[in-house]
């Protein structure tokens, strides 16, 4: 466990409060996998501003300013967990990509299993506090957050999470892991966002879909949101690897290659990683291990 020194002061910006380092505290992180293999070093750390979400961000943000920003992606975990335990080699991948990762719950301590629950609503104050530290000459993250590129993203219970908050006008991008609307929402476990297909109406941005094949529980529901989707660009992705993806796999495994490539597409207009969702056929249906449908796009 790194620990970084560090004091603290409170300061109320726009009606949300952060909290930021006078007396001598002790900051929680972590490096992961070595940081991860992107251009920026990772680092998984708890923030005194955040204390009910975890960051994954580059270690070194001296890179980051005007003409160089972090887009921000909030993320909901499985199992609605208080906790992204279960996703952390996969959040500090992309985190290693240049982007500002916030998760769901506390920073897990190693070995560590979430037990509490989240809400929807975590992934709304990921956002607010991300907006706010922008704008805030205290933070470390003044002027170096793009607050005009924001992805909302969750996996399971999760994914339900991103698809029930995914109507906020600041959001650019939709990514569901592993998850799908329930035809019944009285068939979800409990805790889960109570939603109705209805909801995949309020979608506004391009939505990115990755699933874990026919053995994955979430399968059909999240095919069937696919099929229903008709009015924004939709993109699904399945590999045969299950529920459980591969977030727990070395750098995340193949869903952390396919989710980056879709954030710096559709975050930093990246076109190189475009080309694995665009063209027909485009770059990721010529991986044998998945299989791809697309809608509404080029």
């Amino acid at each position: 466990m790194k620990k970084i020194y560090a004091l603290l002061f409170i300061v109320v910006l726009s009606g949300y409060g952060l909290v930021y380092p006078t007396l001598a505290q002790e900051i929680p992180s972590r490096i992961i996998e070595k940081g991860g293999t992107g251009r920026y070093s990772a680092i998984m750390q708890a923030d005194p501003s955040l204390p009910t979400h975890t960051i994954f961000r580059p270690q070194d943000l001296s890179s980051f300013g005007e003409k160089n920003r972090l887009p921000v992606i909030a993320w909901g975990n499985g199992a609605c967990a208080n906790s992204p335990w279960e996703h952390v080699n996969f959040l500090n991948e992309v985190a290693s990509h240049g982007f500002l990762v916030i998760a769901i719950g506390p920073m897990p301590k190693e070995g560590e299993k979430g037990k509490d629950k989240s809400e929807p609503s975590q992934l709304i104050d990921a956002i607010n506090w991300a907006v706010a530290a922008n704008s805030d000459e205290q933070s470390p993250y003044y002027r170096k957050i793009d607050v005009t590129k924001i992805a909302v993203s969750g996996m399971s219970c999760g994914g339900l999470q991103t698809i029930a908050v995914a109507d906020d006008p600041r959001i650019t991008t939709t990514v569901v892991c592993n998850s799908g609307v329930l035809p019944d929402p009285g068939d979800g476990m409990p805790g889960m966002p109570q939603l109705t297909k209805d909801q995949l109406k309020k979608l506004h941005t391009p939505t990115l879909y990755l699933l874990g094949g026919e053995s994955d529980i979430a399968y059909n529901n999240g095919m069937d949101d696919f099929r229903r989707i008709n009015h924004v660009p939709v993109f699904v992705g399945n590999m045969d690897v299950g529920h459980a993806g591969t977030y727990s796999k070395p750098y995340g495994g193949e869903f952390a290659r396919v989710a980056t490539a879709w954030y710096k597409w559709q975050l930093k207009s990246d076109s190189e990683a475009a080309k694995l969702f665009k063209g027909n056929p485009c770059g990721l249906s010529q991986s044998t291990a998945w299989t791809v449908e697309k809608k509404n796009m080029p």
